[in-house]
């Protein structure tokens, strides 16, 4: 990390700071998360002050992902998003379901869809992690022309940890994946036991309400 410091510039100390967290993460996979405090000396901040500090938090996270396809190459295009996702700095890739063709959700005359779902360790936060998945999309040409509409790709959090999350964009756990077989037969193959954090529920036995298989 010595070296790290050294070959790296860095204007903001709190840029540092996150830098180096988030180097100590990916460079050793056993570590699960790290505090990490940071002291300049002497900063120019205008205050009497022998140092500076910061310190930061960070952990890998398990987030569960939605993944659906209407258009155009569908197997090609959940692979693309598969493989883009574990791409990203800050996102692994751990355990993907098998693809499964369902009929169109919303009343939209549309043609069938090919969904999966996927377990992705992260140590991205929420937001920063649906602004990502956007951009896959958006790499995907994806449009959001009409609700429910068909779509290249789509790509929603499903659930992140145990968190409770409720944002003028994003909800977690989503709003109505208790309700969609489509999202609980791909999930339960990956997820069975986990559980829902507001309902209480494991996957498993949410799927066992909606789902006739």
């Amino acid at each position: 990390m010595t070296n790290y410091m050294k070959q790296n510039t860095f204007k903001l100390i709190e840029a540092a700071a996150e830098h180096l967290a988030e180097e100590l993460l990916l460079q050793y996979p056993l570590l699960k998360g790290v505090t990490l405090e940071l002291k300049k000396p002497w900063a120019p901040v205008g205050l009497p002050l022998e140092t500076v500090s910061v310190k930061i938090t960070r952990f890998w996270h398990t987030a569960y992902l939605g993944l659906g396809s209407n258009m155009g190459d569908k197997a090609g295009y959940l692979n693309m998003a598969i493989q883009s996702l574990d791409q990203i700095r800050g996102c692994r890739v751990q355990k993907v379901s098998s693809f499964l063709v369902t009929k169109p959700y919303g009343g939209v005359e549309q043609d069938d869809f090919l969904n999966a779902c996927l377990m992705l360790q992260t140590f991205l936060p929420p937001q920063e992690l649906l602004d990502r998945m956007h951009e896959i999309e958006q790499a995907a040409h994806r449009e959001r022309i009409i609700r429910w509409g068909p779509r290249t790709l789509d790509l929603d959090i499903l659930m992140y940890d145990d968190l409770v999350l409720e944002t003028d964009d994003l909800i977690i756990p989503h709003v109505e994946m208790h309700l969609r077989d489509f999202v609980l037969k791909p999930l339960r193959e990956i997820a069975p036991n986990k559980r829902h954090p507001l309902l209480n529920k494991t996957i498993s036995q949410l799927a066992k309400e909606i789902c006739e298989d």
